[in-house]
């Protein structure tokens, strides 16, 4: 199996701040590392299948050398609630004591501008790409999910891509991978995204079947199987492998879609 590091556990110490512009209500928070984590609730809006998207599309992300920001597994102890004023903030640390997902805090960071910023054409390629091949319906001009940290480039917020996964059944729908993506059209990058061909050759060249599998496995049993006692259902691990495996058998549409939309 390709070796893929698993994340670091670190346990959430303090509930700093909302961070309201992101409809699942993340947050700022403080670990017991000392550092500062933006953190996705499991308790919040899609639950856990968005810390699975995010955590997949994440390191799927990191494999093909693209940039992201550290993700770790946060324990959250939901005693912290306690102390919380807002009580819709506070019902959401409840539903959420356990584990769940944090991004490393890029401080001072700022959002991504299209029209100041203009990334390279084998960048705004291999972001396009990835985004298609995780169907990530939130990269748009309206909401880029892209920031500028240090002069670079880092791509965040990839919860809502694998959207597949919250149809009842698709563990066992097989064509859901030969799947487009139309939505490409409406990437902030598509216009810079003059190296589609070699992006996906090199790409897909990268993610193996058992760097995908690797991946996969990172996925926590308490996540894959939600508020159900006893271990994770084997078959929705198997079938993320699967679909995500699929979908890079050529021809592969989502590129496709991706070369007709620009």
């Amino acid at each position: 199996m390709g070796r893929v590091p698993a994340p670091r556990t670190v346990r959430v110490t303090r509930y700093v701040t909302p961070l309201r512009e992101g409809g699942s209500l993340p947050a700022i928070v403080e670990s017991d590392d000392d550092g500062m984590y933006v953190l996705k609730f499991r308790g919040a809006g899609q639950g856990p299948r968005a810390l699975i998207a995010e955590l997949v599309s994440g390191e799927i992300a990191r494999t093909l050398g693209l940039p992201v920001p550290e993700l770790v597994f946060a324990d959250l102890d939901a005693d912290l609630a306690r102390t919380e004023p807002d009580p819709e903030i506070a019902d959401l640390i409840r539903a959420s004591g356990g584990l769940n997902l944090g991004l490393d805090y890029l401080p001072g960071s700022v959002a991504f501008d299209p029209v100041v910023e203009r990334p390279s054409a084998d960048l705004a390629s291999r972001i396009v790409w990835l985004d298609a091949f995780v169907s990530n319906v939130d990269r748009t001009v309206r909401n880029t999910n892209l920031l500028m940290w240090h002069r670079r480039l880092w791509l965040i917020d990839h919860g809502a891509s694998l959207y597949f996964h919250h149809t009842p059944g698709w563990q066992a729908d097989r064509e859901r991978a030969r799947d487009p993506f139309p939505l490409v059209k409406q990437h902030v990058l598509l216009p810079l995204a003059e190296a589609l061909d070699q992006a996906d050759a090199e790409l897909t060249a990268q993610l193996t079947p058992d760097r995908i599998e690797a991946i996969v496995a990172l996925i926590p049993d308490s996540w894959l199987r939600g508020d159900a006692p006893g271990p994770a259902d084997v078959a929705d691990r198997e079938a993320y492998v699967r679909y995500l495996t699929d979908r890079l058998a050529a021809p592969r549409a989502f590129v496709e879609e991706a070369r007709r939309a620009r």
